[in-house]
Order: structure tokens, then sequence, then C-alpha cells
């Protein structure tokens, strides 16, 4: 047995007198879809509802080991990390101080707060995660406390390698695959270093969003590189770079297993997962199921597991995650159109929709001449071919019309 097999074997059991093994369940939606044998590990079901919890335990308790005079830890973090490191102040009944962006939702505020109770004091600092981690790091060197690094730290790749010795021991079996999510890399290296050490021959599939993919940059540039822009909407993974010791794990994995998922995309399988499994999961936590059509000619009759990461979802996104699932699917669209000024020109419009469009959205624009006007139009339907009979229509009533669904400029000013 190897030294990281058996720190990571140790820390699980060390791990069951802060929470019980995550589930792994085996999905019988999932596996009857794409017929294969699809289990879950249910990370969403931790007591901090991600995988953040075991890492930041094992970074902790290492440091209160060999230092138990170490009661001052900080943290930069806008979501899961500030939630594990808060948890395991209050277990640890140390003192933590978390600098969170000031843009950082209340909900995921007031969750930290919670967890950490008056073990943890919360910093509201910087619009950006950049600035937030650079005060957060300079306190901490004036203050002689601890960092607690979300990802890019060996103790933290030890534990997230937990994560892996709980699927092995609950799985009847050895899979024929695991997908699991990239951000800064922390899980897929501790999974990977497991794995490859308990179970060599079963192949990864490592999953990141399209608009921050900083493991296939690293990848493609042969070392880690800084994206120059991150889109920040699937937050539990969008990071600018991959870690330096995750490199030093992922630095040999093929380019092609890693995918990229459209962050539209993944909106659809938080909906699909919620309406027919009732199973919440935030944005980062649906990756590894996201790519399930993609993968299904060569999953069938498979074993896979899938790590669902992380279920801190703000509600309160509900809205723009069936808009953005809507829009990927091409069931909703957004219409630019030129509206003739006379009597009954909406009416001539109206009677071209068919008996499944529903119009979402109707806004004047601005009168763009004499006897024009542009109008914003939204239009809902149930099926997407229903989109080239309407626009078959409007052409052949010959109506000018510009669709801006995809045109990324014009749907943030408009819509």
């Amino acid at each position: 047995m190897s030294e990281f097999t058996d720190a990571a074997r140790n820390l699980t059991e060390r791990l069951r007198d802060l929470f019980p093994a995550t589930p792994l369940q085996q999905n019988a939606y999932l596996s009857q879809k794409y017929g294969a044998d699809i289990w879950l590990k249910r990370e969403d079901l931790s007591p901090v509802r991600s995988y953040k919890i075991r890492g930041a335990f094992n970074a902790m308790r290492k440091v209160r080991d060999t230092d138990p005079d170490q009661t001052l830890f900080v943290a930069a973090s806008a979501g899961n990390h500030a939630q594990g490191v808060a948890f395991n102040c209050a277990h640890f009944g140390v003192n933590g101080v978390i600098f969170m962006p000031v843009t950082t939702p209340r909900q995921k505020v007031d969750k930290t707060r919670a967890f950490g109770g008056v073990h943890v004091e919360i910093r509201l600092i910087g619009d950006y995660f950049d600035e937030t981690l650079q005060v957060a790091k300079e306190f901490c060197a004036a203050e002689g406390g601890h960092f607690l690094a979300p990802f890019d730290d060996p103790d933290v790749i030890e534990g997230q390698a937990s994560v892996a010795v709980e699927m092995m021991a609950e799985l009847p079996g050895v899979p024929d695959l695991v997908v699991l999510p990239v951000g800064g890399g922390g899980l897929s290296s501790g999974v990977k270093r497991y794995l490859e050490e308990n179970a060599p021959g079963v192949p990864l599939m490592l999953v990141e969003p399209k608009g921050g993919a900083s493991l296939s940059g690293a990848l493609k540039a042969g070392e880690p590189v800084t994206l120059p822009w991150v889109d920040s909407f699937v937050d539990g993974a969008s990071v600018a770079r991959i870690g330096q010791s995750t490199w030093e794990v992922l630095k040999d994995v093929p380019p092609d297993r890693v995918l990229l998922v459209p962050e539209d995309r993944v909106c659809a399988t938080i909906l699909e997962m919620l309406n027919v499994e009732g199973i919440v999961l935030e944005p980062a936590g649906a990756l590894s199921l996201d790519v399930l059509p993609t993968l299904a000619a060569d999953i069938r009759g498979k074993r896979v597991v899938c790590v669902t990461s992380g279920g801190n979802f703000d509600f309160e996104r509900l809205p723009e995650v069936k808009e953005r699932a809507q829009r990927y699917s091409g069931v909703k669209k957004y219409l630019i159109l030129r509206m003739p000024q006379r009597p009954g020109a909406l009416r001539d419009f109206l009677d071209l929709l068919g008996p499944d469009d529903d119009i979402a959205r109707f806004e004047y624009l601005k009168k763009s001449a004499r006897n024009f006007g542009s109008v914003l139009i939204g239009i809902e339907t149930v099926a997407e071919e229903n989109f080239a009979a309407l626009f078959a229509r409007l052409d052949a009533a010959e109506f000018t019309y510009r669709d801006i669904t995809n045109d990324q400029l014009l749907a943030e000013l408009l819509i």
C-alpha cells in the first residue's frame, strides 16, 4: 500500500467523526435512458452539500496535529470552499476568517455564517475573486494564520481522494468509467491518484465548463495558463488557472479525456434532474451528468460512476436556468421584428403564430422609420422544429426579422 493510499484511507475513517459516507446510488432513470449501469456518488448530500468539506478537514486536522497552537485559519471563497472551511472551524473549535467577494449571493454568505457560527468571521472584500484572494493572503501573513487553499494543496488533494475510497468500498465491482468535474483540479487529482494505485485501468472522463476550461488550456500549452476570461455561471468549477499541485497529477491526462460543457446546456441537465429525479444540483454538480448524451454510444452496457459534486443551488437562479435551458434546446427564441406602423399589422403577425407558439416577451424598442418600428419579441414553443415553420410563414408574409437568440452582445443588451 502506498503512502498516498494509506493516508487517504486513514483520512476516510477520521471523516466518520464528521459525517457518514455520502451515498453511492444506482440511478434507474439514467441507467434505462442510456442502457448502462449508472451510479451517482452524491457529494451533494454532504453536510455542506459539496465535497469541499473533505479537503478542508484534512488540511485543517494536519495543521492541528502538528501545531495545536495554531488557532487562526484564513480562506478566500465565493461558495463551497467557504462553507467547508466554516463547518470545520466549528468542528475543531478554531477561529476562521473567510474573505468573500462583495458580489457573493446573500444565500451563500448566510450559509457560511450558519455553518461557522461564533467561530467564523466573514469579510466581504472586492468585486472580483482575485481582489478577495489577495486581501485574504495579506491578512493571513500579517496575522500569522494558516491559509486554507481551495484546491492547490497536497493535503486538500489527499482529502478529496476520500471520495474514491468511499466509492470503491460501496460499488459492487470495478467501474468501467468514472466521470467527474474539474475546476481547480483538487477532486479530479485526488480521485485519479487513488484509482491509479487501487484500480489501475479504470478510465476517467473529466468535464469542464466551456467558459472555464483551465485544464484544457494547460494541456494545450503544456503548463498551467491563466485564462483571459472566465464565465462564472458554473461557479463551482469556473477557475481561471489550474493549480500547480493538481497539474502535476493531471498533466498526463489525454486531451480527448476532457470534455467541455456549454453553460446553457448544463441548465437543461439541472432541470431534468430536478423535475424527473427530485435531485437538486448546482451547475458544477451537474457537469458529470451533462456529458452522458455525448458518451451514450460508448457507455452502453457498462458500469459508470458520475460524481455529483455539489448541490448548493440558489433557487432565485431558477428562472435564469430555465431561460438558458430553453434557449439551448431551441424552444425559445428572441427576434427583433420590423413592424409596419399601420392598423392591423400586429394582428397579421399574431395570425402567423402556430398553435403551440406563445409570446413570452413583447417590447417596442424604437420607431426606426416613419412607417416601421423595431420590436423585441420572445417566443416559446414546445418543439424546436416549430420555429422553422414559423420563420417560413414570416418570410412568405415578407416580415423582416432578425434572430438574436445566440447573439451574445445583443442578448446582453436587450434580453
